[in-house]
């Protein structure tokens, strides 16, 4: 059987990069210790901020980091057999936006599938093209992870008066920011690439800690109508703090346990959303600071403060990141773990990485 290994990642960052000074003119200030808690000095989003218009929808951001990533592994659009993609804000409900990808790369057929969730989508979505490309259904696969969130921020800001805006309405403007990020994956014979997986839900008695409301069939349409925002991102920031390191420890665990590989021998884990500082006091202060934590200490690596929270571009954006700076280089053992606390998700892997150095465009 076949092993699948990463050729090259890629990305796409929409407009100039908005920081914490732009959202203090457009939404108002937040105290220092909670911007010091959030971590993110900056983010990109696809909307024009004067306006609300969109500058580039979502389906474009993940045609642009999938054709980056094949720029940079050297392969050919028409190589591609295989389209999957992550994204929890669709550019529509139905056709598929992977489609639309397909469309853009100039491809008539291929096979497509779409993973609909958010921070652990992207470590889903590479599992499903891992398992085809192992068993030589499919030789090369572009994965993607894009996520739009600016456009439901935009009704908080348009046309106020920050002092008007209320403190926690200020939170989620902050946080996120909208990416794409990709990777190819292609058959290998030499056994090296991906060595395993671990994926679960394990919210299935917990409240969501994150939603995002309207424009589904949860209740009728006419009844959506009369919502202050038809469609609504809401988070739970005291709930996501409680659990998020007891999930994350039991990712930890679960990807060491499928791969059969001690953190010791880890020489980068990449959690794109957590700073390793900020992790390791909260884990403490869970009392979950455990011996393979402590292994993995000055190992972690992240871009939270430049990008803030992007859902399924997250680990892409990071491992990308990771890539063009020398952070993640041939032959280091890469773990990839995310979580996401919508219904408490996580999704994690063990690679050997095996792609040369960076492109040289962005090695500079």
């Amino acid at each position: 059987m076949a092993t699948a290994e990463i050729l090259s990642t890629g990305s796409f960052l929409p407009g100039e990069p908005i920081g914490n000074d732009d959202l203090e003119r457009l939404v108002g200030p937040l105290p220092e210790e909670v911007l010091e808690g959030i971590q993110v000095k900056q983010r990109h989003w696809m909307v024009d901020r004067a306006t609300g218009e969109h500058i580039v929808n979502n389906s474009e951001m993940a045609s642009a980091a999938a054709r980056d990533a094949l720029a940079n592994a050297g392969v050919a659009a028409e190589e591609v057999d295989l389209l999957v993609l992550s994204t929890a804000s669709p550019d529509y409900l139905l056709p598929p936006m992977v489609t639309f990808v397909q469309e853009a790369l100039g491809l008539e057929r291929c096979a497509t599938t779409e993973v609909r969730s958010g921070c652990a989508g992207f470590g889903e979505a590479l599992d499903v093209a891992r398992l085809y490309v192992e068993r030589e259904v499919y030789r090369t696969a572009v994965v993607i992870g894009s996520e739009a969130i600016s456009p439901l921020i935009v009704p908080l800001f348009l046309g106020k008066d920050p002092e008007q805006i209320r403190m926690r309405d200020r939170m989620n403007p902050y946080n996120f920011g909208d990416g794409a990020g990709a990777v190819v994956v292609r058959a290998s014979t030499d056994g090296r690439g991906i060595i395993g997986s671990a994926m679960a839900s394990v919210g299935g008695k917990r409240k969501p800690a994150m939603q995002i409301i309207g424009a589904g069939t949860h209740e009728p349409v006419h009844q959506q109508l009369k919502a202050k925002r038809l469609v609504d991102l809401k988070v739970d920031v005291l709930e996501s703090g409680r659990f998020t390191p007891h999930v994350l420890t039991e990712a930890l665990k679960e990807v060491l346990r499928a791969t059969g590989v001690d953190a010791e021998a880890i020489d980068v884990c990449l959690i794109p959303e957590g700073n390793a500082g900020y992790m390791v006091e909260e884990l403490k202060d869970a009392g979950l600071l455990t011996p393979e934590w402590m292994a993995l200490e000055g190992k972690i690596v992240e871009n939270l403060t430049l990008v803030g929270a992007t859902g399924s571009a997250a680990v892409p954006l990071a491992l990308d990141h990771a890539w063009r700076t020398g952070a993640v280089k041939q032959g280091d053992l890469v773990m990839l773990l995310a979580i996401e606390t919508s219904k408490w998700k996580y999704a994690g892997a063990v690679l050997t990485w095996t792609a040369d150095g960076p492109p040289a465009a962005a090695a500079g």
